[in-house]
């Protein structure tokens, strides 16, 4: 019991530091997304319900490629077709050079770009629980239509889409794991580096699994919260 103590303790003889600062990374690396991924999902919904029929055929074709590929085969697309496209890009205007994309930064496109394509569903599905009167009275009233949007039925949007979207950020915040693969030093990582120099891999991923549920505990809790205080208004019968 104590060599384990000694192995997940701080310091130069365990390896807490480390386990801590895949933590942050991990943190930090879905945090980062996901105003991105719902920007851009808000943005694909939209386009979903435009009667422009190019933009609707744009819309579901984005959608149908990032949820059809694998989360870890789009990372890779990401990082590797971003490094040729930005040197083959670079070398056409200053010649001969080398780009090596920030693996973070690699990361949070590939999962933003497959986090849209699902809450750009959640928010079509709110949308479309929203009547169409709500739209018609603002105008009566003479609100403009980005004035509507934003304080009639945005309101209303984040209410009804709250619950998927909840699932989803539970799903980004475990998907952030794949960033592993292109060398973050996230949680799994920093684990596996562990695991491997300590030869007790029961021990360190183990511990990555509970941080996980840590974090996925500590998220329903907010996300509850969250779900209350958009309900606050409304009349308990």
């Amino acid at each position: 019991m104590d060599e384990i103590l000694i192995l997940i303790s701080f310091g130069p003889d365990g390896w807490g530091d480390e386990i801590a600062q895949g933590v942050l990374i991990t943190v930090l690396l879905a945090v980062a997304t996901l105003p991105f991924g719902l920007l851009l999902g808000f943005v694909l919904a939209l386009a979903k319900k435009s009667e422009e029929p190019s933009l609707r055929a744009a819309a579901n074709i984005y959608t149908t490629i990032f949820r059809g590929l694998p989360e870890l085969l789009t990372l890779f697309l990401v990082y590797y077709g971003g490094q040729i496209l930005l040197q083959q890009a670079l070398g056409a205007l200053f010649g001969d050079v080398r780009i090596e994309v920030n693996s973070f930064v690699a990361g949070m496109i590939a999962l933003a770009f497959v986090f849209s394509s699902y809450a750009s569903e959640a928010f079509l599905s709110a949308f479309r629980g929203i009547a169409q009167g709500q739209y018609e009275g603002a105008y009566a009233l003479g609100i403009s239509r980005f004035k509507t949007m934003r304080l009639v039925i945005l309101p209303q949007l984040i209410r009804l889409s709250l619950p998927a979207l909840g699932n989803l950020w539970l799903i980004l915040l475990k998907e952030t794991s794949l960033v592993s693969v292109i060398g973050l030093s996230d949680i799994v990582r920093q684990s596996g580096i562990a695991a491997r120099v300590t030869k007790e891999p029961f021990l360190f991923f183990g511990v990555a699994c509970l941080i996980y549920l840590v974090l996925a505990m500590f998220s329903s809790v907010g996300l509850n919260r969250i779900e209350a205080w958009t309900k606050r208004g409304e009349v308990r019968r």
